[in-house]
């Protein structure tokens, strides 16, 4: 359902549709925004860093999970977060070749009805990779991983109020900070979310428990994602 949702998404864009509503939000931010609350959004979409604060956090929490339960299996759900994400959403940004809303007022100064185009034909080195949202598909991907490594380092203790904060409120935040601050249309945040719900069901459909390992690393082979 996820991947359907995303396809017909995508092709309703192709053919035109949605793109009224993606320029009527752009619009609307692009009139509303008193600097109080736009530095507060660019503060709150600072949650979508991916170098800078999601992939060292989750490879922290790995390094702590790895030596409490003497296992590297942690490592192996970083490695495949990192593996999903980098072979789906950036190929995804370059295929698609949508622009920003930005960039109809800075460089390359395009008219709003071609910077919101699905499928375009961008001049060279315009940013072109809008579509969808890289922000809030990774955050759903990461904030999954860094909840289940925090019940993991918790053994099942974590407080099911806290994993549901961690795990849906930053993706809900970077949806709409990112659309507000018009770093994206509307629709790359909708695609983004049925994206990254299909990489988050695929990560916690991996026994990551029972994947088999080398030898050598076999003294280092208990269970992480089990409780206890």
């Amino acid at each position: 359902m996820l991947l359907a949702g995303f396809v017909a998404l995508t092709a309703a864009l192709a053919n035109g549709h949605l793109l009224d509503l993606d320029l009527a939000v752009s619009e609307w931010a692009f009139t509303h925004d008193p600097a109080p609350l736009y530095w507060t959004a660019r503060a709150f979409n600072l949650l979508g860093q991916g170098g800078g604060l999601l992939l060292p956090l989750s490879g922290a929490l790995a390094v702590a999970v790895a030596w409490r339960r003497r296992t590297i299996r942690p490592f192996l759900l970083v490695a495949g977060a990192l593996l999903i994400t980098m072979v789906t959403i950036g190929p995804l940004k370059l295929w698609t070749d949508r622009a920003a809303p930005t960039a109809s007022v800075k460089e390359p100064f395009l008219a709003p009805e071609e910077a919101v185009q699905v499928f375009n034909h961008l001049p060279a080195g315009a940013y072109s990779m809008s579509y969808p949202s890289g922000h809030v598909a990774n955050a759903i991907v990461w904030y999954g991983v860094i909840a289940l490594l925090l019940v993991s380092l918790t053994v099942g203790r974590l407080p099911a109020g806290l994993y549901r904060l961690v795990r849906y409120a930053p993706p809900g935040i970077l949806l709409v900070t990112t659309t507000y601050l018009n770093f994206h249309w509307l629709t790359d945040g909708l695609a983004a979310l049925l994206l990254g719900l299909l990489l988050d069901r695929l990560l916690h459909r991996v026994p990551w428990d029972d994947l088999p390992l080398p030898g050598h690393l076999r003294q280092w082979d208990g269970p992480f994602a089990r409780h206890r």
